[in-house]
């Protein structure tokens, strides 16, 4: 991998053609050209954001962030392309990441800019009635209710009412025996919003209401399946912050609660859905805000390509080309449907290819996308290092390269070859205005 990569960092270089036409940058494979109004210039692309390592790097912004956001607005404050940051987080409501972008780029932002890994849970509908068990931190029980679950359980109420079931931490453990209070509502579905604060007593607990069918008043049954619903936010392994090294995300969470539910039943743990970044889920949701700010704006010209920002190979990397293979099936099956059509009506008899429709459950909730593409751009200022030494053997580093990915995710090199990689956020966006000869006025 490091091979590979080492190979990307020159191919936005002006001098390195041949590479960059090799690596899809140009030519038919990148698709980054533009077209552009003879009058007022209206935008056919819309931007992805992601915000670590980015933006800021913890609570500190990061220097480029608001030279690229000087190009993003104009003298009346307004985007003059279609913008939503896209972050793993999920600690916080999405206004309020909007509040703390807006102070630290010093640009109006609306919380329907953003996009928590959280937010497509809106989509969920016939989970927002049942009994959840919420896992994370911040305002928890806030944050389930604003995405759309109306009866929310949090670990520590669970806690509270089972005293006994956490006794990890020899200070906590009760004094006395006590008997469970017992007045909470059988838990129906599990929510993991992001990387709890005591991981101990998570991890038990969910691995308690999974094996008695969320009622902690039964004993484990093991051998039972399928467990609870179970949906999980945010899959990052690590993210970067002020440390010079990145940090444990929720995903190494997810890898602990896989693990020792898979160590105690024998059998693998079933999510019903993974959301936040990589998942097409998250870019779908992004999509369509993307569309409804260029309605919102009157730009009559429809969205047609995304660019995804992020410095993670892994999550922001990964999704935008996972994201953008989705979108060219979504065209094949089209196409594939405009053939079939006009073949019905010619009467003719030549074979068709065969085109599975989809079966995402998501797409039903929101309209389909307009955009055909959705292009990786790699900043060097969070995860990834751009200083790593060059293996002599590129295709055997490949080989053995160590997916940070989600588990039910598949490695795939090709999804995580950026489609250009560029010092900071403020070269990609001028990158991107050029590559689509826009403008702005």
């Amino acid at each position: 991998m490091r091979g590979l990569l080492s190979f990307y960092r020159g191919l936005c270089s002006s001098s390195n053609r041949q590479a960059r036409r090799k690596a899809g940058i140009v030519g038919s494979r990148c698709g980054f050209c533009g077209t552009q109004s003879n009058s007022k210039p209206q935008p056919r692309f819309g931007l992805l954001f992601d915000i670590d390592g980015v933006l800021v790097r913890g609570r500190m912004p990061i220097p480029a962030a608001k030279k690229a956001f000087e190009k993003l607005v104009d003298s009346q404050g307004k985007f003059v392309v279609p913008v939503v940051f896209v972050t793993n987080a999920g600690n916080c409501l999405r206004q309020t990441k909007a509040d703390q972008l807006s102070h630290i780029l010093g640009v109006a932002i609306t919380q329907d800019q953003v996009v928590m890994s959280h937010s497509p849970l809106r989509m969920f509908t016939k989970f927002h009635d049942k009994c959840v068990l919420v896992s994370g931190q911040g305002p928890v029980l806030e944050i389930a209710k604003h995405v759309g679950f109306n009866n929310v359980v949090s670990v520590d109420m669970l806690r509270e009412s089972f005293p006994l079931m956490d006794m990890v931490d020899h200070n906590r453990r009760p004094k006395l025996p006590s008997n469970p209070v017992g007045n909470l509502p059988m838990v129906e579905a599990v929510i993991l919003f992001g990387e709890p604060i005591r991981w101990e007593t998570h991890l038990q607990l969910i691995i308690d209401i999974l094996l008695t069918k969320g009622n902690l008043s039964n004993v484990h049954q093991s051998q039972q399946m399928p467990h609870l619903p179970l949906l999980a936010c945010n899959m990052d392994l690590m993210w970067m912050a002020e440390a010079h090294s990145p940090r444990f995300g929720h995903g190494t969470f997810l890898v602990c609660l896989e693990n020792i539910y898979k160590k105690i039943t024998g059998k693998d743990l079933k999510y019903e859905a993974l959301m936040g970044k990589p998942s097409e889920l998250t870019y779908h949701f992004a999509e369509y805000l993307i569309r409804s700010q260029a309605m919102e704006r009157q730009w009559t010209l429809p969205v047609t390509s995304l660019y995804a920002i992020g410095d993670n190979l892994m999550t922001d990397i990964y999704g935008a080309n996972l994201y953008n293979r989705y979108l060219d099936e979504r065209v094949a099956r089209k196409n594939a449907k405009a053939v079939a059509k006009m073949v019905s009506a010619t009467g003719s008899t030549t074979a068709l290819p065969q085109v599975e429709e989809s079966h995402n459950h998501w797409e039903s909730e929101l309209a389909l996308p307009s955009a055909t593409s959705c292009k990786s751009v790699l900043v060097c200022t969070g995860v990834y290092n751009p200083n790593e030494e060059v293996p002599p053997d590129a295709s055997h580093c490949i080989k053995e390269t160590v997916f940070h990915g989600h588990r039910d995710f598949r490695f795939d090199p090709a999804l995580v070859e950026p489609d250009c990689i560029v010092h900071d956020v403020a070269d990609a966006v001028e990158r991107i205005f050029d590559l689509e000869k826009f403008v702005p006025q």
